[in-house]
């Protein structure tokens, strides 16, 4: 039962650092936009 739990554990850490890696991957995509948009308005 212990092994259960265990894995479970590990298999929710797993997934949610993933996500957070998705996530963060977005929200520097969404940054590098508002940089390049910012520079296309000063040219």
């Amino acid at each position: 039962m212990k092994r259960a739990i265990a894995l479970s554990f590990a298999l929710l850490m797993t997934a949610g650092a993933l996500a957070g890696c998705n996530t963060m991957q977005g929200a520097g995509e969404d940054v590098e936009r508002g940089g390049q948009a910012v520079q296309d308005a000063a040219d």
